[in-house]
């Protein structure tokens, strides 16, 4: 059963220089068009009537909407989308959530709020392409708590370019003291047509050791650790009960549908992704068809590596149980070499019933994921 949306926002004030989701610059673009056509995709996709536990707008920046587009963007999702006492997420810029547009989310049940700060330096901000400064995260955070909302989560990024672990320390310790319930961090990936790919090919790009990112990321694990906020997944830390509902249910490997250029879904066993350009994503809603560019229905081989590979980013990890009760075949049946071989590294153990990294395996989490990969 489906209780999930996902709904991509692709516009930016400005574009980061590590990012490569699909995203264009705000200004001079369709964005009223674009609404208009989402929430057409909304109303020719939505198949259940069964309520959505979680809806998530991301981007791009889903808070470079001015209020009225906001309003008309949450308008189209609560009219095509049944939503009950669930969790509403919208990811947002600080600097960019004004007391208005706030308002606008508290009106239609929004009660999530997810902050890309990635830095409290302004100087490795600015190098990164961020136009935020770390006082307008202060500012962003103290207006949504005044307008209402208390379940507030900050993203982080480490292992930039020039960072130390000294300015990862300072970092972590003033995003704690917001004591926010939800945290998450993740180490940069350089991605192909990013700036700093291009810089990276160039020779130009400064980036921590490996062992640096190691001593980044054991800091940040140790430092959640000591305040409370209890790892869940590889990159994410939160309060109990705070955990984001609407991740889980990607790496519980469940279906949900996936609305916008470029957004991806899985439904009835089929894997679909949307054109990512403007103009092709909406040209098809406008002719009354789906914008669709690629789908494919999985193979119960490809949703069992699916299973281990994402289930495997939780902390508690996979359910030996939960994968017979799904696949009808005990998991050591499949991918017994595979499991056997990570333990032996003492990467994977078994736990409570549960296949699980080690924390030395949250490490070296892309190679233990890789080995379920094309083994069946």
């Amino acid at each position: 059963m489906v209780q999930s949306a996902y709904i991509h926002i692709p516009f930016c004030q400005h574009i980061c220089h590590y990012c490569d989701f699909n995203k264009v610059f705000l200004k001079g673009q369709p964005v009223d068009e674009y609404i208009s056509a989402l929430v057409k995709e909304m109303k020719l996709r939505f198949q259940t009537k069964v309520p959505m536990k979680t809806i998530f707008v991301g981007g791009g920046t889903p808070t470079s909407l001015s209020a009225k587009q906001l309003d008309d963007l949450c308008n189209g999702i609560r009219e095509n989308i049944p939503f009950e006492n669930g969790e509403f997420t919208f990811e947002a810029n600080p600097g960019e959530l004004t007391y208005e547009k706030l308002k606008v989310l508290r009106e239609h049940g929004v009660n999530r709020l997810s902050f890309g700060v990635q830095s409290f330096n302004n100087e490795l901000l600015n190098r990164i392409g961020r136009t935020h400064k770390s006082e307008d995260v202060y500012s962003s955070i103290d207006s949504a708590q005044k307008a209402g909302f208390h379940n507030i989560s900050i993203d982080l990024i480490y292992s930039l370019p020039g960072q130390t672990l000294s300015d990862f320390r300072n970092t972590l310790r003033e995003a704690l003291l917001f004591n926010l319930p939800h945290y998450s961090a993740y180490s940069l990936i350089v991605e192909p047509k990013t700036v700093f790919y291009n810089l990276m090919r160039k020779g130009k790009l400064n980036l921590p050791s490996q062992e640096a990112e190691a001593d980044m990321y054991d800091l940040l694990m140790n430092e959640m650790t000591k305040t409370g906020l209890k790892q869940y997944e590889i990159s994410n830390f939160a309060e109990d009960g705070f955990e984001s509902k609407h991740n889980l249910a990607y790496w519980n490997n469940v279906e949900y549908y996936g609305f916008g250029a470029g957004a991806h879904g899985y439904i009835d066993g089929i894997r679909y992704s949307n054109y990512g350009p403007l103009k092709k994503y909406m040209q098809p809603i406008v002719d009354g068809s789906l914008p669709t560019i690629e789908s494919h229905r999985q193979t119960k081989s490809e949703m069992m590596e699916e299973e281990m590979f994402l289930g495997l980013r939780k902390v508690e990890g996979v359910s030996i149980q939960g994968f017979q009760e799904k696949f009808s075949v005990d998991p050591f049946e499949i991918f017994n070499k595979s499991i056997t071989e990570m333990c032996n590294k003492n990467w994977l153990e078994v736990h409570n019933g549960n296949i699980r990294l080690t924390k030395a395996g949250r490490f070296l989490g892309n190679e233990v994921f890789q080995s379920f990969i094309g083994v069946i």
